[in-house]
């Protein structure tokens, strides 16, 4: 397609990415999440459900977040992280995958692990296929940046990938590619503190994430070749 259609960090608010997703138009646009689609927001599951048959119906693609690998790493060591992951929002994630929510408190990190894997098998096998980057011309898609003190951007590591944010945004830029990024909610990088989509000096990279879970923006962009065409935001009524 001759357009993409990229939408910032989603992070549970159903209500808020299916009133972006009535701007996008899937006969002439690629639609794209830049990642962290779980945690903090409403109905977590509701998000990646809707996503995988986004993905299925339309060739949608979605990138990993750091949201993401935390889910995974809670997964692969229960206990360790259950206290950090729950302090990030991971307990709306674990409660929509999973039925009988009252007893979520009562057993072990080891035991809700294991519900949250056999009852959302489908949901966290996509989850572990979302790629880190999607190239497209000269633009990159990647939830938090790359090193761009590497002669080649791509062997940036996958914690970077997700993780990143002041080497990055104050990096000077000499890829020849122009990123599209969420992760850093961008009031916190807006001289006037908005959610409004930010631009780095030379426009070569462009943050997404207007922080819709914190009552902010939810951003939606279609990129063409030459550019961002048209920008839509819709704002999170419920948290703000």
């Amino acid at each position: 397609m001759d357009y993409i259609f990229a939408v910032g960090d989603v992070h549970g608010e159903i209500a808020a990415w299916e009133a972006l997703l009535t701007k996008w138009n899937p006969e002439k646009e690629r639609l794209l999440s830049v990642g962290d689609l779980i945690d903090r927001g409403k109905n977590p599951g509701a998000v990646v459900r809707k996503a995988m048959l986004l993905e299925k119906q339309y060739g949608a693609i979605f990138l990993r977040g750091n949201h993401e690998n935390m889910l995974l790493d809670w997964l692969a060591e229960p206990s360790e992280k259950m206290m950090y992951y729950i302090s990030q929002g991971g307990m709306e994630t674990i409660e929509s995958f999973i039925t009988y929510k009252a007893m979520t408190r009562k057993i072990t990190p080891e035991e809700l692990a294991r519900r949250v894997e056999d009852e959302a098998a489908e949901e966290l096998a996509f989850i572990r296929k979302r790629p880190y980057y999607y190239e497209w011309g000269d633009f990159v898609f990647v939830h938090a940046g790359v090193d761009l003190t590497m002669a080649d951007w791509k062997m940036t590591s996958e914690h970077d990938m997700v993780w990143i944010r002041e080497p990055f945004q104050q990096g000077e830029n000499k890829t020849g590619k122009t990123f599209i990024v969420g992760h850093t909610p961008t009031e916190s990088l807006n001289e006037d503190g908005s959610a409004a989509i930010w631009y780095s000096p030379d426009r070569t990279i462009i943050d997404i994430d207007g922080g819709a879970v914190f009552g902010g923006d939810l951003h939606g962009v279609v990129v063409s070749q030459t550019g961002i065409e048209k920008t839509y935001h819709i704002t999170n009524q419920e948290k703000a």
